[in-house]
């Protein structure tokens, strides 16, 4: 049996129960529940009566030799050049597993109940093996339908802490702020500002986090006016860098938490006649292909949005075998991309 949710009444017990109910081994139960033929006839017995007893439910046994095995991939938006990552990262390791892939967009929590119920409903009745979801959050009863109806799933780079024993794999957020702030403090910046997203989101919070860590270690005043928040939004973003650029004294350089984000700060320089680096430095984070097109190109943290997407196909598939993974939460790293978009403070650079 996979569980790949949080604890719920409903979920039955696990394999392991069963085999500590019939006195045996995890893997000589297991032998059992997938008609083995190297048991003895007391022990299968046994076992046999646990199952029952405890009212265990077999699912059916994953084989990537039988095709079509699904696994359904949910996303925010099929529009963004983020989820087209999120797909490309999939797709490839859907492939080396022999797996079909059935893409979609989630859910609008504002249309009701019933949309969201029918969407649910079409996992099982395509006979869907897991789910991966790219989503911000999911619904309790989202969780809860999972749960009771036994698929296994895994978030992928989920915006708030999900429930305990839900699989998850995110990135390094934290350690992608601390970079992000150290390059512009190797620079010779000290008047950094951070755009974020959302207040309370795991990865803006963590990126927050690291750029207040980078920081203090470098011994400069963390300055509450100069960190503010666009909710991920470009428009937003916009406004928020007209914000800074108004205080008595507005900042050299500028961390943002998104790449979509920093498109609205290179809009709103422009709009006062600002050029970047010359006249204040731009880091975005993700590492999306709007970093390159733009001028100058952007530096940017790289978020490894595909490598993060097959390393939650993989894990899915060995949750569709039966096994659980030895933690809840992986942690790919991020890096610096450096371009053409920082520079050495103003009053810093050599007169030419």
């Amino acid at each position: 049996m996979v569980r790949a949710g949080s604890a719920s009444v409903t979920a039955g017990p696990t394999l392991a129960v069963v085999a500590r109910e019939a006195g045996v081994s995890v893997p000589t139960a297991s032998k059992v529940v997938n008609g083995r033929e190297d048991v003895a006839p007391e022990t299968r017995r046994r076992v046999t009566e646990a199952l029952d007893r405890l009212g265990y439910v077999r699912r059916p046994r994953f084989d990537a030799a039988k095709a079509p095995v699904l696994v359904d991939l949910v996303v925010h938006s099929l529009e963004s050049s983020g989820s087209g990552a999120v797909l490309h990262g999939v797709e490839a390791a859907a492939h080396e597993a022999g797996l079909e892939v059935v893409v979609s967009a989630g859910p609008n929590r504002a249309r009701g109940g019933r949309p969201e119920r029918d969407w649910l409903d079409k996992l099982t009745a395509r006979g869907s093996s897991g789910v991966l979801f790219n989503l911000a959050e999911l619904s309790p009863s989202q969780y809860a339908w999972l749960d009771h109806h036994r698929i296994p799933y895994v978030l992928i780079d989920p915006a708030h802490e999900p429930p305990a024993g839900v699989v998850s794999v995110g990135a390094a957020n934290w350690q992608g702020g601390v970079s992000a702030t150290e390059h512009l403090l190797g620079l010779g910046h000290r008047r950094i500002a951070v755009i974020a997203g959302h207040r309370r989101t795991m990865g803006s919070s963590a990126r927050v986090a690291g750029y207040r860590s980078a920081l203090a270690s470098a011994g400069v005043r963390h300055l509450a006016e100069y960190v503010r928040y666009a909710g991920f939004d470009e428009a937003t973003a916009r406004l928020r860098t007209h914000e800074l650029l108004d205080l008595p004294e507005p900042p050299t350089a500028v961390f943002v938490c998104s790449d979509r984000m920093a498109l609205g700060v290179y809009a709103a320089l422009a709009e006062r006649g600002l050029r970047v680096p010359d006249d204040m430095s731009v880091v975005g984070f993700d590492d999306l292909p709007e970093a390159r097109w733009i001028a100058p190109a952007l530096t940017t943290v790289r978020q490894p949005l595909g490598e993060m997407a097959a390393t939650a196909l993989r894990l899915l598939v060995r949750m569709m075998q039966g096994e659980r993974p030895e933690g809840t939460r992986t942690e790919l790293s991020t890096r610096l991309v450096p371009r053409a978009s920082t520079a050495a403070p103003p009053l810093a650079r050599p007169a030419a």
